[in-house]
């Protein structure tokens, strides 16, 4: 697996974000719009998935999480792969853990599929952590859950869909935030009218009051009202 983009904290660095791109893509394709709306004092990492067949696309090699084997919710998934990836995210944490970065200072993210891998990896990860956020995402192996929640039920977590989305349906968005209700106590869930499936800077812009709102809040709370003019 290829190196992660890293982007450095341009203050003091306590606090990390780690954003996981969607099929296809690579860690360079979202350093740069995590890295506008992150608070100074966050470091990015962006990390790139390994290159594997997906049954989905004919078994053509790209980068991927894990493997996507049907469009049908109660379709076969990849849980091997699954979770696998997820063992991934949490040396990613280890290692920022290591660096003296708390987990309660690190936000979990993610596009798409690697939105859902953030969703599934903060859920089962056993320590606090402070955010999840996912953009067009759902939740993988949802039939195991809640059984499967192992900690992070009260972490906040924002969901962002497109209601014209084409590629991950936004009843999808709309079916993992009815189950996250269910366990989780601060679920947040925004629809933006009219929005496809894309991972361009356009559809950042609209939703960077709420991605920085969710950095912020956990960090320094006047920073919040300042960024946000409030």
């Amino acid at each position: 697996m290829s190196s992660p983009v890293i982007i450095s904290a341009a203050t003091r660095h306590t606090a990390t974000l780690i954003f996981f791109h969607g099929l296809g893509d690579t860690g360079n394709g979202w350093a740069s719009p995590m890295a506008a709306v992150r608070p100074s004092h966050v470091k990015v990492i962006c990390p790139t998935a390994p290159t594997m067949p997906v049954t989905l696309n004919a078994g053509f090699r790209m980068p991927s999480w894990f493997d996507l084997r049907s469009l049908d919710p109660a379709g076969p998934e990849d849980e091997d792969g699954i979770r696998k990836a997820a063992e991934y995210v949490r040396s990613l944490i280890a290692q920022e853990v290591a660096a003296g970065i708390s987990t309660k200072n690190i936000v979990l993210g993610g596009f798409s599929q690697g939105g859902a891998l953030a969703m599934y990896s903060a859920l089962t990860y056993p320590e606090p952590l402070a955010g999840i956020i996912a953009l067009s995402s759902w939740l993988p192996l949802h039939q195991k859950f809640p059984g499967e929640a192992l900690g992070n039920k009260n972490t906040p977590l924002l969901q962002c869909h497109g209601d014209c989305d084409p590629i991950v349906p936004y009843k999808w968005g709309q079916m993992t935030a009815s189950l996250l209700k269910q366990f989780m106590s601060q679920t947040e869930f925004k629809t933006y009218r009219g929005m496809m499936h894309t991972s361009s800077e356009e559809s950042i812009t609209s939703q960077r009051r709420e991605l920085k709102a969710v950095l912020l809040v956990h960090y320094n709370i006047s920073d919040l009202k300042q960024q946000l003019k409030l």
